[in-house]
């Protein structure tokens, strides 16, 4: 599992299209597969589940985008899972550090 998080700013529906687009982009391989969405007086919570094929790992990774916060200041995590290969421990997670990494330019900037 590789994970980032950190404080982001702007307008919510921007920052969450900008990793959209950064996750599709990113890959070919890349596909949206669930979300959802939730809101509260001002605060506002979306979850985005993406899937890649992992060419180094030969399987399938996921990606899981949480945004949350209000008034122009959101938390922002994003975790990777499934990489791995092994049945009681976890190695070659080359794949999801590779599809976190798709993004982690994009979530600097932000």
């Amino acid at each position: 599992m590789a994970k980032i998080e950190k404080m982001v700013y702007g307008n919510f529906d921007s920052i969450l299209q900008t990793l959209q687009t950064a996750v599709q982009q990113g890959s070919m391989s890349a596909s949206y597969e669930d979300g959802s969405d939730f809101c509260q007086g001002d605060f506002r919570c979306s979850v985005r589940v993406f899937e890649r094929y992992s060419y180094s790992g030969g399987n399938r990774v996921s990606l899981s985008i949480v945004l949350a916060g209000s008034n122009g200041e959101y938390h922002l995590t994003a975790i990777t899972s499934g990489g791995s290969q092994g049945m009681f421990f976890k190695f070659n997670r080359f794949g999801e550090n590779a599809f976190l990494e798709t993004i982690a330019g994009v979530i600097d900037r932000l």
